[in-house]
């Protein structure tokens, strides 16, 4: 098996990131996710509620990031030591994060609502919640360091939605080529080139897949509509329809595309149930 893509998001929420290669940290992917847009409560903003987001260009540069939407742009620095925090929620996280106060007018303007731009900085711990050790933490995305995404799953899975489904609907970290369709079900943990993962969680989906992230808007229900024929989880531990897996860096280093991976722990495969009772769902 073969690494073939490696993607950052700089800006949780907003446009990926292709890169040949990526430091791999405790919280993730060098550069991923540390930064996030919240509303005047200072609650995380998505695609959920704003597919729009699929359309900001967020690009790490030395001195902070560079934002670009529709034609604007605006460079914004990493708000110092001494910037004041706000509070902030990110699903069942809190944290006190620094605001980039400059960043706040040009984003309102290119949205059309007040938002505020954060910044993770190193002393900002955030837990992972659940399939983790005490030890693990993550950045700003939804829960955990990894999005691992293999090309014969989601090739099994466009066979059925059609072709104009496209990988950035399900926006992976990581996507591996060589495993057979859906096998990671079955991974515990892989190595990638010398870095080593814990593989925790199946991705439960939700309706980020079903915006068009080229043109940021809702389109339809596919894929949620046959992974909920097809990929229904058949354990409680998880709920949902499934695509995809979460990770848990154990050993550091460097991941880059054309990396060797390898399956160095395996799992029985996690149950899905069968294609009649999840159409009774």
């Amino acid at each position: 098996m073969q690494l073939v893509a490696v993607t950052i998001f700089p800006l949780k929420g907003a446009r990926g990131i292709a890169v040949p290669a990526a430091d791999m940290e405790p919280r993730g992917l060098k550069d991923d996710r540390r930064w996030m847009l919240v509303d005047p409560r200072g609650r995380c903003v998505t695609q959920r509620e704003m597919p729009a987001l699929a359309r900001l260009v967020a690009e790490p540069i030395p001195q902070g990031i560079r934002l670009s939407f529709d034609g604007d742009a605006a460079e914004i620095e990493v708000p110092s030591a001494e910037a004041d925090r706000i509070p902030v929620t990110i699903w069942n996280s809190s944290l006190l994060l620094p605001e980039a106060k400059p960043a706040a007018k040009w984003l309102s303007r290119a949205f059309a609502q007040p938002l505020g731009l954060v910044f993770q900085p190193d002393d900002a711990r955030r837990p992972v919640e659940d399939h983790a050790e005490d030890i693990d933490e993550v950045s700003l995305a939804d829960g955990f360091p990894i999005l691992i995404v293999t090309t014969a799953s989601f090739e099994a899975l466009r066979r059925e939605v059609g072709p104009d489904l496209l990988m950035s609907r399900f926006r992976p970290n990581l996507v591996i080529d060589g495993a057979a369709a859906w096998e990671d079900d079955g991974w515990a943990s892989i190595r990638v080139g010398a870095v080593e993962m814990d593989v925790v969680k199946p991705c439960p989906r939700c309706a980020v897949t079903t915006v068009d992230q080229e043109r940021g808007v809702f389109a339809g229900d596919e894929p949620l509509a046959t992974l909920r024929r097809i990929r229904m989880s058949g354990d409680r531990r998880v709920v949902g329809v499934l695509f995809g897996w979460n990770a848990i860096p154990r050993r550091l280093g460097t991941v880059r595309v054309g990396d060797t991976v390898e399956v160095i722990g395996a799992r029985e495969p996690w149950p899905i149930r069968p294609e009649r009772h999840a159409e009774m769902a």
